[in-house]
């Protein structure tokens, strides 16, 4: 994996957001090559962030609610077509209850204040992840959005929120075994089109590039049969101070990569 240095923080879009000069503008062409289709981004380090500060773990959260809203507002602007963020992983139950439940909090108010915004900018928004556990509030609030931004015709944004990918693909393979034990499946014409169908992200293409705040080296159980043929790109910048001079680096990279898909370079 390649890592960058870290760098500052840089401006944020809000300002921009606010005089009503992001919605409607038309992607920016920022690299010679195109962007990646569909990025994913394990969104980690708030909690380290927060405690380098000597502040409480959630104020690293609160703050990287910011860095969601100026990054899915610099995919849009950039042309990308899928963002899929990774909110809260089903093994993050084991975290203390406080913070769990200011992260639903905050969540919930993520959905509502947002609404504007993901409207005017045209985002489609949708869900993976287990809805068990989740506070009835929360998933109120979470159908509303789901619905408000259903029918528009922007980039794609996919939360990860009780998610897990062995759950995911466990799942998929109950579906199989019962269609096939129903009789309304040949088990013989299973095949990856299959499986791949009967995921949580059925409709949406595979990562082109995986990123990963906070410098560590590992998937955490996101997306792992999606992300077969991804780049990854580490980047030891915790997610609150994860800017847009941050996802361009990582875009560039990309854009140097020699994507294979296990065939050879192209003389």
């Amino acid at each position: 994996m390649a890592t960058t240095p870290a760098q500052s923080r840089g401006g944020s879009l809000n300002a921009a957001v606010a005089a009503g000069e992001v919605e409607a503008a038309a992607p920016v062409a920022r690299h010679a090559a195109p962007p990646p289709r569909h990025v994913a981004i394990i969104m980690d380090g708030n909690g380290r962030w927060a405690q380098q500060r000597g502040l409480p773990r959630i104020e690293g959260h609160r703050q990287g609610v910011t860095s969601v809203r100026r990054i899915t507002e610099h995919c849009v602007r950039l042309g990308v077509e899928h963002l899929t963020l990774f909110c809260l992983s089903s093994e993050n139950w084991r975290r203390p209850a406080a913070e769990l439940g200011f992260l639903m909090q905050l969540l919930g108010r993520y959905l509502v204040e947002e609404r504007d915004l993901l409207m005017r900018q045209r985002v489609r928004l949708s869900v993976i992840g287990s809805r068990e556990g989740l506070p009835d509030e929360t998933l109120a609030d979470l159908d509303r959005t789901v619905a408000l931004c259903s029918a528009n015709d922007g980039m794609r944004l996919c939360l990860a929120i009780n998610y897990g990918s062995r759950g995911e693909i466990a799942a998929a393979a109950r579906t199989l075994a019962r269609e096939a034990a129903a009789g309304r499946l040949d088990p013989d014409s299973i095949d990856e089109e299959a499986v791949a169908a009967r995921l949580a992200t059925a409709g949406m293409p595979d990562p082109d590039l995986l990123i990963r705040t906070a410098g560590e080296m590992r998937v955490s159980n996101f997306l792992l049969w999606q992300i077969s043929y991804a780049e990854l790109w580490v980047t030891p910048v915790a997610w609150p101070d994860f800017a847009e001079e941050h996802l361009e680096e990582a875009l560039a990279a990309f854009a140097h990569r020699d994507r294979r898909f296990g065939g050879l370079a192209q003389p």
